[in-house]
């Protein structure tokens, strides 16, 4: 998984945008590392969060950007009355399946901003109050991806450090197989 963006990597915008959201994906991804479904889904902090509500609410999130922009319905319709379900891994759901799926979901959003003439391209949103009012570009669902994807990683980091004391460091480390101590 991504670590980081390399410097003075020679992507176009694009490109670059991409490489971003890989990077945060990967910090989130790399949150769940090792653990089991029922210590991913611990409350470990004061907050209702959890390392696999994360997962799934970030692959959801990502999901429906996506499908807004290509002009379609998200693939999970949210409403008041199970909004808190995408935070939650709830029946049959695992970590393990919510990470196939975001996976699915990553290179769908590749795939569909690779074949893009151009990303200044613009698209509407659905009339909801915690939508901006004017059409949006792609550029803009792209950094509002990484910003939302590197919140939830930052707050995956103090979720996994708070279950057993593995920091983001200590993770990336343990996945590549090296020893940076």
């Amino acid at each position: 998984m991504v670590a980081h963006v390399p410097a003075g990597a020679s992507d176009d915008e694009r490109g670059l945008l991409l490489r971003f959201i890989a990077e945060g994906r990967a910090g989130l991804r790399r949150s769940v590392l090792g653990l089991s479904d029922e210590r991913a889904g611990e409350r470990a902090t004061a907050s209702e969060l959890t390392l696999s509500g994360l997962v799934k609410h970030v692959a959801e999130v990502e999901q429906g950007w996506i499908a807004r922009a290509k002009g379609v319905d998200p693939a999970v319709a949210r409403s008041q009355e199970n909004w808190d379900e995408c935070f939650r891994l709830v029946g049959e759901e695992t970590v393990a399946g919510q990470l196939a799926y975001w996976e699915k979901v990553a290179a769908e959003t590749e795939a569909y901003v690779l074949g893009l003439d151009g990303i200044e391209v613009t698209v509407p949103l659905p009339d909801e109050p915690w939508y901006p009012k004017e059409d949006i570009s792609v550029r803009w669902i792209l950094l509002h991806l990484i910003r939302e994807i590197n919140r939830h990683a930052g707050h995956a980091d103090i979720i996994r450090e708070s279950i057993d004391g593995k920091t983001a460091w200590g993770l990336m480390a343990e996945e590549s197989g090296e020893n940076w101590g």
